[in-house]
């Protein structure tokens, strides 16, 4: 009865440790290409500029709209800096309505 019990308690930590991997690649895939077009953007806006990293820094959601926020770090000649880069696209069509970009100290 005891091994039951302990196989049981184990299954089920792993059984949560997947659905929580899961849900982190599904989170994961949900900015994916937002992540892509941001950096393809960046690369549009700093031909120069080698893109060291980028992050995905989170999501606001509007009534009609939705914001995906990314943080790139650039380095161009010698000179390095953040980049905050905003999609903002429609929730129902995924059309872009505006990218905008700020830079800030890194």
């Amino acid at each position: 009865m005891k091994k039951i019990l302990i196989s049981l308690i184990l299954f089920s930590a792993s059984f949560a440790f997947i659905t929580n991997d899961t849900s982190f690649v599904e989170a994961e895939e949900k900015y994916a290409k937002w992540g892509q077009l941001a950096v393809s953007k960046t690369k549009e806006k700093y031909p120069n500029a080698e893109i060291k990293d980028y992050k995905h820094i989170g999501r606001v959601q509007g009534t009609n709209t939705t914001v995906e926020k990314f943080k790139l770090w650039l380095k161009e000649n010698d000179k390095e800096l953040g980049l905050l880069v905003n999609i903002e696209f429609d929730k129902e069509t995924e059309r872009v309505i505006e990218i905008s970009f700020k830079e800030i100290e890194k």
